[in-house]
């Protein structure tokens, strides 16, 4: 396996959180010689699992984290997990990455977390040669050796002991630890759906909140609009009232409703102060304050239609009264192109008008009618009696444009041939003229419904 430059994952977790016995160094020897490749024997136990970034590092003795490092090398993945061969692992350091000082060095396997789960015992990088120096030495010394060599081997045996107890551990960490993952992928399967459904939750929510939103958003500008209606229709109750003073001043015939309408605006007046303190009874109050804006639009309606109905008549009359004004400037007129007429004639037969006496003409003279001063009467007065009455006669009524005769402007002749052509309701006393006759039967007939 070749050395790359790609850095290893490391930790700071310090050693008391490692575990040394899931992976096992083997003829791990006491010293390597300088200038030589290293081979590195390694078994790995049975509920440990090898990963890509799996790596083996030499440390030197004393190391604190898996960042001190002086060289490493990747692992190999073996291709079957569960068999023999694949337990036991080898790896190689060349000698050029290899320490070249005498300290004291050891193997250490690093999983891809940055986990310890194994190191070898101590070695040193020495010569061969420095072995024989130092094996001349005193029996005392020999005897020390072998003394420190069996202390050695009954350490060696209760760390292989406790080695064991280590594996047993690890076994059942193993095993716990492989129900601890299913448990652990289980636990991620249903938080994955618990999140899927939360985020569902979380959406559903969330348009729930936007369409409460939008719905307040509404409810606040129906809200400012009912107050704006209300405030119209509070300056309308005003105005109302107002009107209704005055219809009471000036109808003593509705006395009696106008007391009643009076009691009703007290009513609003005190419900529109508890519409002050009670919002909840707005839409029942506006209803009634619709109500009683509705009789009163009607009950002004009708007073407008009667104001208009006067005012339709007294037009009417004002009309006749200037067609009758200018008939009476016509006969003026004419009364004194026949004086001037009458004068010349008397002129003509040498008479003086102011000397003779004034004779009205009666009905039982008739033609004979003569001045009593003339023996033979007065020779122009059939003239007169027949030219004066002719032009006398022909007359034409405003309305109906009919010949009249000269005792139609009697003023009592007058209204009872107004009255003649023109139509009056005997309920609203509009006027309609004799020639609206089925308008006039359709208005009656709206009152009776």
């Amino acid at each position: 396996m070749e050395e790359i430059t790609e850095d290893p994952p490391t930790s700071a977790i310090l050693l008391d959180h490692c575990h040394f016995s899931q992976v096992i160094f083997n003829s791990v020897e006491k010293f390597y010689v300088p200038g030589g490749d290293v081979t590195c024997y390694y078994t790995l136990t049975q509920h440990f699992l090898p990963r890509r970034k799996d790596w083996i590092g030499i440390f030197r003795v004393g190391w604190k984290t898996t960042r001190e490092y002086y060289t490493f090398m990747w692992v190999t993945l073996p291709v079957d997990v569960n068999s023999d061969s694949a337990k036991q692992q080898e790896v190689q350091f060349k000698a050029y990455y290899l320490p070249k000082d005498d300290e004291y060095y050891q193997f250490c396997y690093v999983d891809q977390d940055g986990v310890v789960r194994g190191a070898s015992i101590p070695f040193q990088f020495r010569p061969e040669n420095e072995e024989d120096i130092l094996v001349v030495t005193t029996q005392g010394e020999v005897e020390e050796i072998e003394q420190h060599n069996k202390e050695l081997c009954k350490e060696n045996q209760k760390l292989k002991d406790s080695c064991v107890s280590l594996e047993k551990q690890n076994s059942d960490m193993q095993a716990e630890l492989q129900k601890n993952q299913e448990e652990l992928e289980t636990l991620k399967s249903i938080n994955k759906k618990l999140e899927e459904k939360v985020k569902e939750q979380k959406d559903h929510w969330e348009t729930e909140l936007l369409q409460l939103k939008e719905q307040n958003q509404k409810m606040a500008s129906e809200n400012e609009k009912m107050g704006v209606r209300v405030d119209q229709l509070q300056a309308q109750l005003s105005t109302q009232e107002k009107e209704m003073e005055k219809l009471v001043q000036g109808d003593q015939d509705k006395t009696e409703q106008l007391e009643h309408l009076k009691k009703e605006n007290g009513q609003l007046f005190l419900s529109l102060t508890e519409q002050k303190e009670h919002q909840k009874k707005l839409q029942q109050t506006v209803e009634e304050m619709k109500q009683k804006e509705t009789t009163a639009m009607k009950k002004q309606q009708e007073l407008m239609d009667q104001n208009f109905d006067l005012s339709k008549r007294l037009s009417e009359n004002k009309i006749i009264y200037d067609v009758l004004q200018r008939e009476k400037e016509n006969m003026e007129r004419e009364n004194d192109l026949l004086k001037r007429e009458n004068s010349r004639l008397l002129s003509y037969m040498g008479l003086d008008f102011d000397s003779l006496p004034y004779q009205a003409p009666t009905s039982d003279q008739g033609g004979a009618g003569q001045n009593p001063r003339l023996v033979y009467g007065n020779p122009y007065s059939g003239i007169q009696e027949s030219s004066a009455p002719g032009q006398l006669s022909i007359k034409k009524c405003p309305t109906c444009n009919s010949d009249l005769a000269d005792d139609i402007f009697d003023p009592t002749l007058e209204q009872q041939h107004m009255q003649s052509l023109c139509l009056n309701c005997p309920i609203c006393d509009k006027v309609f003229p004799a020639k609206e006759k089925q308008i006039f039967e359709d208005h009656v007939f709206c009152h009776t419904l």
